[in-house]
């Protein structure tokens, strides 16, 4: 019981040191910036503190620099969200470090994480994890595909943000 109480202890003083909320995916050109336009444009609604946490992306593989891919602009230009100005990163210790949630595409993401950076973020796992209401966690790669792939991919990360919009009330709540 006493290691509950002392997580818990760790867990609300968290918030307050650690601001960012990072998404992951391969090269991050397609699905993780997608994801990180996403939430700033939900959270740009809430209130104080949500709407003053820092949204970032990277890639496990990516190369640093890249523009996002054709797809990917246009889809979010389609709800009005500007893409166009991304370049890609590649996933840091550092952004680790300053992440309160990492939220990775697949599972293949969450394990790269787990095996090659220590694990350091309150909370680490898929972009769908925290959904109950779907057997299908994954997001999966539009990479090469046509606009119709880059709209399910689009839209399988909206249906997630409400989920981990309450997520982050529930944590950053005073």
């Amino acid at each position: 019981m006493e290691a509950t109480q002392t997580e818990s202890i760790v867990r609300k003083t968290m918030p307050q040191k650690r601001t960012t909320i990072t998404f992951v995916c391969t090269g991050n050109t397609c699905r993780s910036p997608m994801a990180e336009r996403l939430l700033s444009h939900a959270l740009a609604a809430e209130a104080e503190p949500l709407k003053s946490l820092k949204v970032e992306s990277a890639g496990v593989s990516a190369c640093e620099g890249a523009h996002p891919s054709l797809n990917s602009v246009k889809v979010l230009k389609k709800v009005n969200i500007d893409l166009s100005d991304h370049k890609s990163k590649m996933l840091t210790q550092g952004l680790i470090d300053r992440s309160f949630a990492i939220f990775g595409m697949t599972s293949s993401h969450v394990n790269a994480l787990q095996m090659h950076y220590i694990p350091n973020a309150p909370f680490i796992g898929r972009m769908r994890e925290l959904m109950t209401d779907t057997a299908e966690k994954n997001i999966p790669d539009p990479i090469g595909g046509d606009i119709e792939d880059y709209e399910f991919c689009r839209d399988a990360m909206v249906e997630a943000i409400p989920t981990i919009l309450e997520f982050l009330r529930k944590e950053f709540r005073e």
